[in-house]
């Protein structure tokens, strides 16, 4: 029977392998350390296609048997994306927010690309628990990557990838000196953080319950079959939650502000 002690050494691989891959990161939680703050995470967000063998459920069932269940979805029509997000009855569990790409709304090129990385996935590997940072499990090519990225900056992500937390996100609401998210942001700035500034540099209001802001995904070296090749990897989030009416905090999400977040992985190179 899964437990809180495996639980908790599930979320500690998870988030070794993100910060593995997201330095400024960790420097953002040590700097929250060195000032104080105990850090807790709102939500983890993960990523995946519409696949027959690797839709949603296929990495919900991975926090589903530790007592996660489904709690809100978002269309993302633009960016051809269907999510859920997940909660816990114990709030101090992170939500876990699962995005899917639509393969029906894509082009054959793309079908095509990801069917081929999907065939070549075991169904053991799917059922292993460390499958949501297991990575990549197909060998790819840096000129199909691009050839993805003019279509869906999303696809072209996960080809690089693979399974893995896209981010972590702070939960600014439990900051005791950082608490505003404008201040939060200018601390974030002082230190050198690039923030994603799509939709400005805060998405949503008080009045929407949900305040979030990220940085943009700094550029790192991965390994492509024909080269390596510098590329947006995963960033950092904040969130800050509001009272409904019964004095209870928002849990969800607001699709158009998501939709903004979703681009923080977006080459800042690009005009």
């Amino acid at each position: 029977m899964a437990t809180e002690n495996n639980f908790a050494s599930f979320m500690d691989r998870m988030w070794a392998d993100y910060i593995k891959m997201t330095p400024q990161a960790l420097k953002i939680f040590n700097l929250f350390q060195q000032s104080g703050e105990t850090v807790l995470n709102d939500h983890i967000a993960l990523r995946t296609f519409n696949h027959p063998r690797l839709g949603i459920k296929s990495l919900a069932q991975h926090f589903t048997k530790y007592g996660y269940k489904e709690a809100g979805e978002y269309f993302f029509v633009e960016k051809k994306l269907y999510a859920k997000h997940y909660e816990h009855e114990n709030k101090e569990y992170p939500k876990i927010f699962i995005s899917e790409l639509e393969l029906q709304k894509v082009s054959p090129l793309i079908q095509e690309i990801v069917t081929n990385c999907v065939n070549q996935i075991s169904d053991e590997a799917i059922q292993q628990e460390d499958f949501v940072f297991s990575g990549r499990h197909w060998i790819s090519q840096h000129n199909v990557y691009e050839k993805l990225a003019k279509e869906s900056e999303y696809a072209s992500w996960v080809y690089a990838y693979g399974f893995r937390p896209n981010h972590f996100t702070v939960n600014i609401n439990v900051l005791k000196n950082f608490n505003d998210i404008l201040k939060l942001n200018e601390f974030l700035k002082h230190n050198g953080t690039k923030l994603n500034a799509s939709g400005g540099e805060v998405k949503g209001t008080p009045q929407e319950l949900l305040e979030q802001s990220s940085t943009m995904a700094a550029e790192i070296p991965v390994q492509f079959a024909d080269g390596i090749y510098n590329i947006p990897g995963c960033y950092y989030e904040f969130a800050k939650r509001y009272a409904m009416p019964n004095g209870e905090l928002y849990q969800g999400f607001i699709a158009k502000s998501a939709d903004k977040i979703f681009e923080s992985t977006n080459s800042t190179s690009k005009a």
